[in-house]
Formats: structure tokens, sequence, C-alpha cells
């Protein structure tokens, strides 16, 4: 997901009028690589985040706050002398490179005026932030560079700035129509398309040139033998579109969200993905920006969260299938148990015929209509009248266990389905509060054992995800099995609506009907909601059934969440996160 040169244009363009004129009037540094400056001035008080963590670099004004640590790195404690103040005077983009120059006016310690420039360097690895004073010195950097390190630039304090080497490649924004169409007339025809660009000019991210390669040709990487004269056209008109398009600041923030992640983000629409990508627009870099990375931060916190509980579940769960499968072994056993009693039959007919020591006992088997002859094993050791008590307790133990068996296969089931279901809701958990509260459920259930902190923590029940349809009604979403049983059970209404995905686990959903009916959109609004917060989530299309409260059932001695319903309909629908998120409500 790279912030591309043109990403980081558009991004200097949005927050050029924000930032010129303003003062800097905080400096703080939560984090290694992350900076908070707050901005004061043209009618607003911003925070202006800086970036430059490997896979995070960015520039964007943040709304989200940080916790800052007890005493500031020495960095922050140098940034606060120069910068807190400063007047931003100037935002430039030098040369097209992924970089951000503010140049500041400031004053120095005989309150004399100064310039000064923050230089923020997006490069992946090779990200930083530097100040810089009037002639260019090195005040200081976020990450200093040795000649150990690089013998090509060193970045150091009382060195003079130097700009990172430009590549050898032209620039694509700086070549002709012209030069451009002769290029691709002696491009290798051997080589993708895509590959053609990035390796031609700079300027240029892998993502875009796929792009135009598909908006061209229907395929983000073909050969450049392969195209057709019209391919070739359009490919040509689709690059100096592009160019048109940086020159008129004409951009569109797009993320991409593949399998409910933040996959990538771009400064124009992307088409190749085509059905597997869901494609958001916003109206600014910055919002987008932060959506990108808060929720790819959330959603890895979370999973590093849950990772233990999960574990703990899933060996709960293998404990549970082994389990199962022991016992219908033993099942299976007991289905010769007539044979034992047979034996034992048999045996004690023909006590005189049997003595101490014998290997087998050959009889005539009477049960049967033509009376054949069959050996019957005996132990050496025992007597013949305890050969047959044996045969006689082993068809009793056998009819017994079978009872048994029964009962503890049933329990198991019951089991490893509601085990199943606590797996899928641990992946779907949004919050700490989610995740505590289905430890406390697995505590109660008996699964997991209460965690010794050495003073009792209450955990405050947390409300069910609440979502208004387009006809303005109430659509409520359990969060885990044991809120799915009070919100069925005990929140909703007789003549609610009760939904819930078909032959999957998933959570329950009511719509408040208020003594109504609902609409056709408002119920395709709650089916969708059943199917995405379910384990259907991922895939198409996905049948929900659904009927009223007053068919719904929580069998007796049943785990939590389970129910039986009667009297539903079905409907198909589709998973649609873009559809869940303009219902929900906070």
């Amino acid at each position: 997901m790279p912030l591309d040169a043109i990403t980081v244009c558009a991004i200097a363009n949005e927050l050029r009028d924000a930032l010129i004129g303003a003062k800097i009037d905080k400096v703080q540094q939560p984090s290694r690589d992350t900076l908070i400056l707050s901005i004061r001035g043209n009618g607003r008080n911003e925070k202006l985040l800086i970036s430059v963590g490997t896979g995070t670099a960015r520039v964007n004004f943040q709304s989200e706050t940080f916790e800052n640590p007890q005493t500031p790195p020495m960095f922050c404690m140098l940034l606060r002398k120069h910068l807190v103040g400063a007047r931003i005077a100037g935002l430039i983009q030098p040369n097209m490179e992924r970089m951000l120059v503010f140049d500041l006016d400031t004053r120095d310690e005989m309150g004399m005026e100064s310039k000064k420039q923050l230089i923020v360097e997006l490069m992946g690895r090779n990200s930083n932030i530097i100040l810089t004073g009037a002639e260019g010195h090195i005040i200081d950097c976020q990450r200093r560079v040795d000649g150990d390190m690089s013998r090509v630039r060193q970045v150091a304090p009382g060195m003079i700035y130097r700009q990172p080497p430009e590549q050898e490649k032209p620039d694509f924004f700086s070549v002709s129509v012209s030069e451009l169409d002769e290029m691709l007339k002696n491009a290798e025809p051997e080589k993708f398309a895509d590959k053609w660009l990035l390796d031609t000019f700079s300027g240029l991210s892998p993502l875009i040139c796929r792009e135009m390669c598909y908006l061209a040709t229907q395929d983000s990487s073909k050969l450049i033998a392969q195209f057709s004269e019209s391919e070739k056209a359009a490919f040509l008109d689709g690059l100096i579109a592009l160019e048109t398009r940086v020159k008129d600041f004409n951009f569109v923030p797009t993320m991409l969200i593949i399998d409910e992640k933040p996959y990538d983000y771009s400064f124009m629409p992307i088409k190749q993905y085509e059905n597997t990508a869901l494609t958001v627009s916003y109206t600014d870099f910055s919002s987008m920006l932060e959506d990108f990375y808060t929720k790819r931060d959330k959603q890895d916190q979370m999973k590093r969260k849950s990772q233990a509980l999960y574990k703990s579940v899933k060996s709960a769960h293998e404990r549970s299938v082994r389990k199962l499968a022991a016992r219908f072994d033993e099942l299976r056993k007991t289905e010769n148990r007539d044979t034992s009693r047979k034996y034992g039959d048999l045996i004690t007919a023909n006590f005189y015929r049997i003595k101490k020591g014998d290997r087998f006992a050959e009889v005539e088997d009477y049960f049967e209509e033509s009376c054949p002859k069959i050996q019957i094993p005996l132990d050496v050791l025992k007597t013949p009248q305890q050969n047959a008590a044996k045969y006689y307790k082993d068809y009793t133990k056998a009819k017994t266990a079978e009872k048994y068996l029964g009962d503890l296969i049933e329990k198991g089931e019951r089991e490893e389905e509601y085990l199943l279901s606590v797996m899928d809701e641990i992946q779907r958990c949004e919050s700490d509060r989610d995740l505590a509260e289905i430890r406390r459920e697995l505590t109660e259930t008996g699964f997991i054992r209460a965690q010794k902190t050495g003073k009792s923590e209450k955990i405050k029940e947390s409300a069910p995800l609440r979502f208004i349809s387009s006809a303005g009604m109430e659509i409520f979403v359990g969060k885990n099995n044991a809120q799915n049983d009070k919100l069925t059970t005990k929140i909703a209404h007789r003549t609610d609506i009760w939904l819930h995905v078909q032959k999957l686990h998933g959570s329950h959903v009511i719509i408040n009907c208020d003594g109504g009916e609902p609409d056709e959109k408002t119920l395709f609004e709650a089916a969708t909601l059943a199917a995405y917060y379910s384990q259907g989530r991922e895939g198409g299309k996905v049948p929900v059934d659904y009927t009223q409260v007053r068919f719904v059932k929580k069998p007796s001695g049943s785990m939590p969440g389970k129910v039986n319903y009667t009297d539903f309909k079905t409907i198909i629908v589709t998973p649609d996160e873009k559809l869940v998120s303009g219902l929900k409500k906070d």
C-alpha cells in the first residue's frame, strides 16, 4: 500500500490552504515514529499527524487522540523549543518526490526572526523527520544516518541537508505527449505493460501502473506485444488523462476494502479488482487516511488481544471433537452386545460339554434355524460358569453404556456447536468489552477458568448493536450468545420479527415492530444484517430465516444462544458492509 508521489501531491494540495499562515501551538510525540502538531489559525484548530513508521508513513489531519508518554522523548523536546509559536509560511513537494517541506517563520533565542524547515520524507523504511536551520544545516532528525549505515547520504545534526538522490529514470509528469508516444512505440514487446511503466518512469506506484493497463485492456497485467492497436491508443490516452488529472488536482480519495479489511488506497477510483474489493470514496484525504490506518490498526490490535482467548476456545473445541469421536467409537462397540448375551446363553446350555482350560467351545447355535455349529472363544483360566458370567457382564455393560453414551454424545454435540459459535463471535469482536463479555460467558459455562486478578472487576454489560432501517424502524443485533439469549427471550416483544442466518452460526437480529409489520425494505435490511454478522459474511448469497419472536423457543438446559423456531420464511441476501455502515447508530 504505497503512499506514492501523486498521493503526496494530493495531500499537500489539500493541507496547504489550512496550514499556510497558521501557527504551531503544541508538539507531541506519542510514539517513536509519530508526531502530532497542534495547529491554530485560519479560523480552525487542527491536529496534524506526521508518521514515518514503516508501512504507516503519512501526513494528515487527525481527530483521534493519542496517549503520550510521561516523559517526552528528546527529539520532541527539541522540536518544542524550535517549533512552538512558529508560523507555517509554505508547504511544498520538491520534484514530485515522496516528501513534504514545511517552511517555518520562527524566532531564535535572541528573539530575532529566523527561517527553519521541517522536512518530512515519506519513503518506506527510509522515512524521516528532519529539522533544518536557515542555511540548510540539520538541527536534528528523527533517524540519524551515519557513514556505516549509508555511503550515499548521511543525515546527522550539523551536516548540510541534501535531498535523497533522484532516480535515474525520467519523471512521468515531465515527459511530453510525443515523447510518451515514442517511448511506448520503442517499448520491449515481451514486457508486461504495467512493469514497463514502473521501470520506465518515476512517480508511479505499482497500483496505478496496473490500473492504467486495466483501463485500456481490462487486464491489469498484459504483454505489450498482445496489445491491439485500439488498446495501445487507449493505453496512451489513459496516461495522458492521468497526467491531466494530476495537473488539474482532480483527485478522488479512494479506499479499497477486501475481506472487510482496509487493503489499499489511491488518489483516483480503482477498477482493477472488480467485485473482489469494496471501493469507498471520501471527501478528503485526511479522513481516508485516518480511517484506513485507524481501522487497520484496530483490527490488528483486536486480533492480537483475542488470540489467547480464541486459542483457548479452539483447544476446548478440539478436545470436544476428540471426546465425541471416542464416544462414537464406544457406541459402535455396543452394537455387538446381543452376541455377548447369546454366547452366555449357549455356554450355559453346554456346561456339561465344557471344562476349564478349553480355548473355545464348539456348540450348536440354536438361535439360528439350521442350528449351525459355532466356536465361542473362552478364557482358559476361567471355569465354564465364569466364562458365561463374563459374556453376560459384557452384555449388561454395553447395554448400560449405550444409554449413557447417547446422552453424552448429545451433550458433546451441543458443546461442539456452541464452541464453534463462540469462535465465530471472537473473530467479529470490535472492542475489549466484547472480548470481556465472551470470556465471562465462557467462565460461567465452565469452558475456561476465571482469571485471578486480585480484585473482582465488574464488567459493565454492553447493549446490542442498534440500527435504523430506511423506513425508520429499529433493528437490534446481538454481539454474543449471552446477549442473543437476552435479546430474544427478554427484550424482544412477541410480535417483533426475529431473524437468523440459516444453518450457520451468527447473531440474533430483532426488528422492533411496535405492534406493526415491517416493510419489505426493512426486512431486507435486517436480513442483510443477519448475514453480515454471521459465518456467512465472507460468502455470496446467504439464506436468512425470519419469524415472529413468539415462535422462537429456547430448549431447556441448552447452551447460550441456542433456540428452536417454527413458522418461518426464508429470504436470500448478500452481506453488504456499506449498507451495514449506513444503518448503524451509535
